[in-house]
């Protein structure tokens, strides 16, 4: 049983923030924004640059768009993210198998051509990926500002070096969970709720 979110003030807004090489009309992002529709909250998802300190740069431009405090959700490349501009900003957060160690997770793709399903942009990743990952990565956190989702198996990242990481945040481990985390919408009211705002259950349902 997830235990209540922390009393606070209702959040401003919602920004969601997609994982690497994605983009915002992901299934999650649709999601999110279907559930901040229903609410009538201030919503935003950018399409995130490639580059690492251009996407941080590009989501920071977002948040003055949702008021003095919004909340920031997260997958993935987009989880770490997410954690930096809280951490910066002094905001509550909602992380979806997040990326822990990106510069690390980087090092190996380095020189490899993606192209990206969304937009169809065509891009190599460089060293300056993982260095620019590697200086915004936070020296410490404060894990109780942050509701965490974990699939228990994600394939792409190691679910308990994040549930390590973030000890003492309001944590979900969702028995098989994929690194797509298809039963997002499942936890949407618990996602809201870090946000300090009510979504009935099943108000907002996963799309085949």
């Amino acid at each position: 049983m997830l235990s209540p979110a922390c009393p606070r003030l209702p959040t401003t807004g919602v920004l969601y923030l997609h994982g690497f090489n994605s983009g915002s009309a992901s299934p999650k992002a649709a999601l999110m924004r279907e559930a901040c529709a229903d609410l009538g909250l201030p919503f935003a998802t950018p399409d995130l640059p490639h580059r690492p300190d251009q996407a941080l740069d590009a989501a920071t431009a977002r948040l003055a768009e949702l008021g003095e405090y919004p909340l920031v959700v997260g997958s993935s490349m987009g989880g770490f993210l997410a954690t930096v501009l809280a951490e910066r900003h002094d905001l509550p957060g909602a992380l979806v198998n997040p990326a822990v160690a990106p510069g690390r997770l980087v090092a190996d793709w380095v020189g490899e051509a993606f192209v990206n399903p969304y937009s169809g942009e065509r891009f190599l990743v460089e060293e300056a990926h993982r260095q620019a990952l590697a200086a915004m990565t936070p020296e410490r956190i404060s894990p109780g500002r942050y509701l965490l989702l974990l699939g228990t198996a994600d394939e792409t990242l190691e679910a308990g070096e994040a549930f390590a990481f973030y000890q003492g945040a309001r944590t979900v481990l969702h028995p098989g969970g994929d690194h797509g985390f298809a039963a997002l919408a499942d936890y949407l009211p618990a996602i809201l709720a870090q946000g300090g705002h009510v979504l009935a259950p099943g108000r907002v349902a996963a799309r085949d």
